[in-house]
């Protein structure tokens, strides 16, 4: 089940202060951004980078993935590894808010999403 309007409004705000706090300088942008996109019940961070071989070309490498379960009543939080594929957060891998989701990912507590 998709979010509602009220949750992604609640997304909205909380991954605006994110990228206020983690945006590189406007100067370098067009080499290295982050942004964040929501898919059906999820939310994805990603870092937007020039294709090497492609300068003018640009490409979203993903940082870290919450996906909403509503039975639940909770974000789990996963990171992509090596393998490119997702694996859970251990050191807090479900939270109750998106807010939380964003400060988890913030805090990196063991260097998973941003290296």
């Amino acid at each position: 089940m998709a979010l509602t309007e009220f949750e992604v409004k609640k997304i909205e705000k909380a991954g605006e202060a994110f990228l206020a706090k983690h945006r590189p300088p406007a100067s370098i942008r067009s080499e290295l951004d982050i942004g964040w996109c929501v898919e059906k019940q999820s939310i994805f961070i990603f870092e937007t980078r020039p294709v090497w071989n492609n300068p003018s070309e640009y490409q979203n490498l993903d940082i870290a993935k919450s996906t909403f379960v509503r039975s639940q009543g909770v974000w789990k939080i996963y990171w992509m590894r090596s393998d490119l594929k997702w694996h859970a957060y251990e050191p807090k891998s479900q939270v109750k808010t998106i807010d939380q989701v964003f400060k988890v990912v913030s805090e990196d507590e063991f260097c998973c999403f941003f290296g």
